[in-house]
């Protein structure tokens, strides 16, 4: 399956980071938190980060501007309908973790890709909140989003 839609759950220092990552790897990308506070106190620092590359050289204004623009962010779930990987990074709690999850499973399409970005949380434990099949395709590590060529 081609990967065209990155939903990103958590916009603190993982999810934020995670979010401009697959946009500057030309990724649609989709952030969700739980408040608008929070989603844009996100966005600010992702847009610190921007301008740092942006200033030392790293990026162009116009990869800053196309990594910004293919950016958006959400408090909704239902957002996250047409998304073709969800990367977890929200806080380490396992009730949090699978309710969330639960909650995903329903929404998602059944060949959504999940991911999560725990360092200390069982996997397994986390996916007993999504069908079997889902279970199946659940990403539990480490990864870098490819850039696109």
């Amino acid at each position: 399956m081609e990967i065209k839609k990155v939903g990103v759950l958590g916009c603190g220092l993982m999810g934020s980071g995670i979010a401009q990552t697959a946009a500057s790897a030309g990724f649609e990308t989709i952030v969700r938190e739980v408040s608008n506070e929070l989603l844009q106190k996100g966005f600010v620092g992702i847009e610190r980060s921007l301008e740092k590359f942006a200033e030392k050289g790293t990026i162009t204004a116009e990869q800053q501007k196309a990594t910004r623009d293919r950016l958006s962010g959400t408090t909704s779930f239902a957002d996250f309908a047409d998304c073709d990987i969800v990367i977890e990074a929200i806080i380490e709690n396992i009730a949090e973790k699978q309710t969330t999850y639960a909650e995903l499973d329903r929404i998602c399409k059944p060949e959504t890709i999940f991911a999560s970005n725990t360092s200390s949380i069982s996997i397994t434990e986390m996916m007993t909140a999504t069908s079997a099949e889902r279970q199946k395709r659940f990403v539990g590590l480490h990864f870098l989003i490819p850039c696109r060529s």
